[in-house]
This record gives C-alpha cells, structure tokens and sequence, in this order.
C-alpha cells in the first residue's frame, strides 16, 4: 500500500459544489506536478490548456451517474439508505449493494443473509451473500422493484452522499459535461471540473479527447481495500487514437483513476493497447506500473484508500508525498466537489 500518512481536516472537505461558493465549474484549483524535474506548480483548472500540448490526448470516462441511493426501512423498523454499487457479475435482478445510515454517515455492518428492506414503491432487497471482495461491507442483494430499474430510480432514487455533503443536490450536480452512458454508482468526479467552454478551448487548441466507460461502483473504500471488479469499455477508435498519440510523441493523461483502470486494462507490455470491454479486476500498484498512461487528471483522495496506489505509480512516492503535503499546506479541498490534481511525466 502507499506509504502516504496524513490527515485531512474538516475545513478541507468539500461540503458543496463549487457553484455554490461562487465559483465556476471549471475555477477549482489544480496542483501540477512534472515527474521529470519535481516542480509542483499551482493553478485553476481553467488553466489546463496551459500545461497540455496539441497532440495530447486526454482519456476521459463518459459514464454517467445514477441516483443510486434508496431510503430503506429493516424489519424493525430502522431506517437505513441502500446505495446500488455495481451489478452482480451473475447479473438477474441481483446487485452489489452497500448498507449506510440515513445520510450516508456510517456503514450498517449488521446485516444478515436473508434479512429484507422495504424501498419506496413497493420494492424490496432481499440480501443473498457477502461480496467476497470487502469485509462485510457490500452485499449481493436481489431487488424486487415491480418495473424496469432506470425508471424506478428516475422517481425512487438519489444521488449518493456522505455525511460531509450536508445539504442534498439535484443529480446534475454529479454528472460531468461529456456524461452519455449511465450507469454509475457515484460520479466519476476528476473530470467534473470540465465545462463545455474549456473543452472547446483544449479541443481548439489541439488537445484530443478519447472516450472511454469505466461504471463506478461505490467509492467508500478508504481502509485499505482493492478496487472490486467494474464494467469497462474501450471503444476501437479510442484505442487507435491513444496508439496514434504514443506513435508520434504526444502524451496519454487519463482523467481519473476510472479512465485509468479502463484503459491499463487493456494495455499490453509495450504501452499500446486494444478495445476490449467486460469487468475489469485490475488493481494498478506501484510494481505493476502504468503500460499507456502518462499522466493523470485527479481530485485528491483519502491517506488510506487504493487509488494512492495507482497515483504513486505514476508520480512515484517522493513527488505524490510532496504534492500532498503542498495540498495540504495550501488548503486545497478534499472529495468529488473539491479540488484537482495533474500529474505530468
């Protein structure tokens, strides 16, 4: 694991999006850190046509968000909420699902094989195993929903917040401007930043853009657990485009740690890579490198959650340790309606 170790205090998390506290989309601040030379240099993610050049290409995640949070009430009568994660790999009617208190506050460990939560609508979820991939934390459950699940949601759910997101916002405020496909749990939140005005800008510029599907399951994965299995799709003109890139010299930046999981999946040892879609089991360790990449477009991420892993790979350890501290030093603000990070070769 990353040998990263700090704290993130409260005033640094993102309580709202950025609109909220009067800035644009794209007005967040970015830390940009070049492996090459280790210069961490402090920006506003408008800026990034800046550190970016014509025949890069920028990988991008065009999942899009679903309100994936359900209020359920137990047996019992205790209200808890249930967030849908990603389908079980069996498929059917079964979903890998997380049990929280209202609001997002806390995990509901006690579950039990068996045990039934009554939704909104008449629906339930019927618990049927343990995910073998967290310690008791998700489970598979059976939903009974009585119509088609997009539908159910569109009136039934909501978007996925954690205790430090008091108020509640509408779903927009969690899709990214090139959302297309839904299908994630949470947003895919580096690429939030983004707004149609600076994408115009980079693609203006010369900066290419190639799409790719990485649906995100639940991201609460702050104690040291590996990334589960997700649905990934790397279109063949993407695949071409990002070979074409590393042909004549440009640089592959993925934008987030999903478009990043999407695209080593299907990276062979020389860097190039293929389309390919299906669930994706790859964890990116700082052993196993990055094959395509690099350079990641990220926010900032908890001391012990996996996706330090993925970024010492492409920093390395002394530069990520540095970047941190700098965030840290310079109040930059933690969580999908924070801040952002660049990490350049």
């Amino acid at each position: 694991m990353s040998a990263l170790a700090f704290d993130v205090p409260r005033f640094l998390e993102a309580h709202e999006p950025p609109e909220e506290r009067g800035l644009a989309r794209d007005d967040v601040r970015l830390l940009v850190a070049t492996r090459h030379d280790g210069r961490i240099v402090h920006a506003r993610f408008r800026n990034l046509p800046l550190f970016l050049a014509p025949g890069d290409v920028l990988v991008v995640n065009t999942s899009a968000t679903l309100p994936a949070a359900l209020p359920a009430l137990r047996a019992d009568g205790s209200e808890a909420e249930l967030h849908l994660s990603t389908p079980a790999p069996e498929g059917g009617d079964r979903w890998v699902v997380e049990l929280r208190s209202p609001g997002g506050a806390s995990q509901v460990r006690d579950v039990w094989i068996g045990e039934r939560f009554a939704l909104p609508g008449d629906g339930q979820a019927q618990i049927v195993a343990p995910e073998p991939f967290s310690d008791r934390r998700l489970w598979h459950a059976r939903l009974s929903l009585g119509e088609r699940l997009d539908l159910y949601l569109r009136y039934h759910g909501r978007p996925i917040r954690y205790a430090y997101v008091v108020d509640e916002w509408p779903l927009d405020a969690y899709q990214t401007a090139y959302a297309l496909e839904p299908g994630s749990a949470e947003m895919p939140s580096a690429g939030r930043p983004f707004s149609p005005e600076l994408v115009t800008r980079l693609v203006a510029s010369g900066v290419l853009f190639a799409p790719v599907v990485l649906h995100t399951g639940v991201s609460s994965l702050e104690s040291h657990e590996p990334p589960y299995p997700e649905r990934y799709r790397v279109p063949a003109a993407s695949a071409r485009l990002v070979n074409a890139v590393r042909g004549w010299g440009g640089r592959v930046v993925a934008v987030g740690t999903t478009a990043v999981r999407a695209l080593e999946t299907v990276a062979r040892e020389d860097g190039t890579v293929e389309p390919g879609e299906g669930w994706t089991r790859l964890v990116v360790t700082p052993e196993r490198g990055l094959r395509a990449i690099d350079g990641v477009l990220t926010g900032w991420h908890e001391p012990h959650a996996s996706h330090l892993q993925l970024l010492e790979a492409s920093a390395g350890k002394e530069l990520l340790k540095r970047s941190y501290a700098a965030a840290l030093a310079e109040g930059y603000l933690w969580h999908e309606f924070g801040d952002s990070h660049l990490v350049l070769p």
